[in-house]
């Protein structure tokens, strides 16, 4: 499957949504970064609302959330904190920044601090 390619601190990655049956090392999970292969792989489900639990926006909202993640992951790869210490790979941590980045960003653009 043909993915999306971003830059990642001076590194490309592909972003590719499979399916758990093309891609076993999905299950149970909704995505994963492959550090070797520079990819990052969502579950192809990602972004189709459960009708009776979800609205489309909820449901995207957790996509953008779950690709955050991964992208947070990749660039703690890129970063060379991968192997070298426990917190890059720390799933509390990596998710608290997947979840609150979008409210850090309000307030970096709202003080004009980003370069």
């Amino acid at each position: 499957m043909e993915g999306i390619k971003i830059n990642i601190l001076g590194t490309e990655y592909t972003i590719i949504k499979q399916s758990e049956e093309e891609n076993p090392k999905l299950e149970g999970k909704f995505g994963y970064t492959e550090p070797y292969s520079k990819k990052i792989i969502l579950d192809a489900k990602l972004g189709i609302p459960d009708k009776e639990k979800d609205s489309a926006e909820r449901q995207d909202l957790f996509a953008n959330k779950v690709l955050r993640h991964e992208l947070i992951h990749a660039f703690f790869v890129e970063s060379g904190l991968n192997d070298n210490c426990d917190y890059a790979t720390n799933e509390e941590l990596v998710d608290w920044i997947a979840a609150q980045f979008p409210r850090m960003l309000e307030v970096f653009n709202k003080l004009e601090v980003v370069d």
